[in-house]
C-alpha cells in the first residue's frame, strides 16, 4: 500500500470517528419529542374552571364563515362603516358592570353572548344588560369546549342555556357563540336546522390573555374595518384579569367614532330578529 492510500484511509477513519461522534452527541441532548394530548384529553379541556380562554379549535372563524355563508355571520357589510362590539363568558358582578357603565357613558349598544349556568349568580346584571337595550346570545351553559361532542350533546348545551335565558326573561333568538369559537363543522348544520346561527368575529382583542390597556388597543384599533365585530369579554375564569378591557373600551369607542364608524348590535348589524323587548 503506498502512502498515497494510507493517507486517504486514515482521512476516511477520521470522518467516520467525527460523524459518529456528533451522531451520539446529539443523540445524548436532543430532547424526547413532546407528548400530543389525545382527543379525550383535549375535550376534557374544557370550561372556566381551567383557567384561561385556549385556542383549541378545528377550524378558525374565517374558515368557518367561508364554508358556511349562511350559518356563520363573522363580519358585516364592508360598504357601510358600522362596527359591533361583542362580550363573551359573562355576566358577572365585578367586570360586567363595568362594561355597561361605560357603554352607557357612550351611548352604545353592545352584543353579550352569556353563559347559562351564571345568570343566576348576578340577575340584577342580567336585567341592567336587557334595560339598557343591548343584544343577548347564548354562550352555552357550562361553557364546554364542543368541537368534540355529538350533535345531541352540543344540542344540549345550548338548549338547556335557552331554556335558563328565558327563565330570565332574555330570549336569544338563535343567537349562538360557541366557547372559543371551537365547534366541529359537521355540528353547523344541524344546529342551524333547529333554528341557530353562529356569530364569530373578524378582531379579536385577545383580553382574556390579561393584556394591558395599550395592547388590547393595539390588537383592535388597526385591524377594524367596516362591518368588523370585535371579540372582547365581560368576565372570565378564576382569576382572569380584565382590567385592560375596561381601560381601552372607552379608547376604543372614541377612536373608532373620530374615524366615522358608528356601532350596531350583531341583529342590528346582520338584519336578523329584533331585539329582545326591555324589562320591566
Amino acid at each position: 500500500m503506498n502512502s498515497s492510500d494510507k493517507l486517504k484511509m486514515a482521512l476516511t477513519a477520521v470522518i467516520v470517528a467525527v460523524l459518529a461522534y456528533y451522531g451520539v452527541a446529539k443523540s445524548r441532548t436532543a430532547p424526547p419529542p413532546a407528548p400530543v394530548p389525545s382527543p379525550s384529553k383535549q375535550a376534557a379541556a374544557s370550561d372556566l374552571a381551567g383557567g384561561k380562554e385556549k385556542d383549541t379549535r378545528i377550524l378558525g372563524e374565517f374558515d368557518l364563515a367561508r364554508l358556511y355563508p349562511e350559518s356563520v355571520l363573522r363580519q358585516g357589510n364592508p360598504g357601510r362603516k358600522v362596527v359591533a362590539l361583542t362580550f363573551d363568558d359573562g355576566p358577572d358582578n365585578q367586570y360586567t358592570p363595568q362594561v355597561l357603565d361605560i357603554l352607557a357613558q357612550k351611548g352604545v349598544k353592545a352584543t353579550f353572548f352569556l353563559i347559562g349556568k351564571r345568570l343566576a349568580e348576578a340577575p340584577s346584571v342580567v336585567k341592567r344588560i336587557m334595560n339598557d337595550g343591548h343584544d343577548v346570545g347564548n354562550h352555552t351553559f357550562n361553557h364546554p369546549n364542543i368541537s368534540h361532542f355529538s350533535h345531541q350533546d352540543v344540542e344540549r348545551e345550548v338548549r338547556t342555556a335557552d331554556e335558563e335565558l328565558r327563565r330570565f326573561g332574555v330570549e336569544a333568538g338563535g343567537m349562538f357563540r360557541p366557547p372559543y369559537g371551537a365547534v366541529a363543522p359537521d355540528s353547523i348544520e344541524p344546529l342551524a336546522r333547529s333554528g341557530y346561527r353562529l356569530y364569530l368575529w373578524s378582531v379579536d382583542s385577545l383580553d382574556w390573555r390579561g393584556l394591558n390597556l395599550d395592547q388590547i388597543v393595539g390588537n383592535v384599533i388597526p385591524q377594524v374595518t367596516s362591518g368588523s365585530v370585535i371579540l372582547f369579554h365581560s368576565a372570565g375564569g378564576p382569576g382572569e384579569d380584565l382590567t385592560g378591557t375596561v381601560q381601552a373600551l372607552p379608547i376604543i369607542i372614541d377612536d373608532l367614532r373620530a374615524k366615522g364608524f358608528t356601532f350596531a348590535t350583531l341583529h342590528e348589524m346582520f338584519q336578523a330578529k329584533p331585539r329582545p323587548a326591555r324589562q320591566g
